[in-house]
């Protein structure tokens, strides 16, 4: 039959990659963790610190037994995913599935996969495997302090950190969360697409990226360089909304930059764009604080 791949979407993130890396480790033999993306300098820093090697790059699912992990919206996995067989589905975002066959779908609030995944094998998990999946849920949830986070990610952290041999869970979190926070040396392009993803309103397309800093300047002084890379993306993929949440994490707050139907973004935040920009006070979370109020207006 082949093997089975279990991987995350495209443009990944660390919880993308190591929940594919850790479940497919889980599952044994024949299942083999992939990628439909590059490793973004985070999720590289994670996985160099536990000398753990990254999945394979796919980038045709055309024929292929998948696994999905941290996504389920065909939009934003692999490359012909609807000409592949899909086995399972698991996940911690909203569901926008369907599928000709019964398959096992598992989905749960929480603040990342890597917790369903930790909470489903604690008492197997082993050094390497414990680091990349504490990795995860810190970088997802930023620390714990994402509206995202809740009781069950706190506990696997508590749960994973002595297995891992991490002692200060905090400055490892924030170690790692920095890693993605330098936007030096990347180009818009890079910035903008690091951290990715499509949403299907609808008729409409939508595309929402996102990036963390420590200082919104960081973000501000490339503002040109930005909106002019984020109106070129539009054009060529037919966004009706396109927009960039940079997410400050020491400030806990977002700047959401936004082209295309500016209005959309005024009525799912009750706001004016200003300077091509709105300013959202305690936002953190793409899936939680940003996707569903953009979703309710396109509905």
């Amino acid at each position: 039959m082949g093997d089975i791949y279990v991987i995350g979407h495209k443009n990944p993130d660390t919880d993308s990659i190591c929940s594919a890396i850790a479940y497919a480790y889980f599952k044994g033999e024949n299942v083999v963790a992939a990628r439909c993306g590059e490793i973004n300098a985070e999720t590289s820093y994670v996985l160099e610190y536990f000398d753990l090697d990254p999945p394979i790059l796919i980038s045709d699912g055309s024929g292929k037994r998948f696994i999905l992990v941290d996504h389920n919206e065909l939009s934003q996995s692999v490359d012909n995913m609807d000409q592949a067989e899909i086995l399972e589905v698991i996940d911690h975002h909203k569901i926008n599935f369907s599928y000709s066959s019964p398959i096992i779908f598992h989905t749960e609030p929480v603040g990342s996969t890597a917790t369903m995944i930790a909470e489903r094998y604690i008492g197997k998990i082993k050094r390497k495997i414990a680091g990349i999946l504490l990795s995860a849920i810190l970088s997802d949830t930023i620390v714990l302090t994402s509206t995202t986070t809740t009781e069950r990610d706190f506990e696997m952290v508590k749960k994973l950190a002595p297995i891992a041999g991490i002692e200060d869970i905090k400055m490892f979190g924030m170690k790692v969360n920095r890693k993605k926070s330098n936007l030096k040396g990347l180009t818009a392009s890079q910035i903008i697409l690091s951290d990715f993803k499509d949403f299907e309103f609808g008729e409409d397309k939508v595309g929402i990226g996102q990036i963390r800093v420590v200082d919104f300047r960081e973000s501000e002084e490339r503002m040109d360089e930005l909106m002019q890379e984020l109106e070129k993306l539009k054009d060529k993929n037919n966004y009706s909304l396109l927009s960039f949440m940079v997410v400050n994490i020491v400030e806990r707050a977002s700047k959401l930059f936004v082209v295309g139907d500016r209005s959309k973004a005024e009525e799912a935040f009750k706001k004016p764009v200003k300077d091509n920009s709105l300013y959202l006070d305690g936002a953190m979370s793409r899936k939680k604080d940003v996707v569903p109020f953009i979703e309710r207006v396109f509905r």
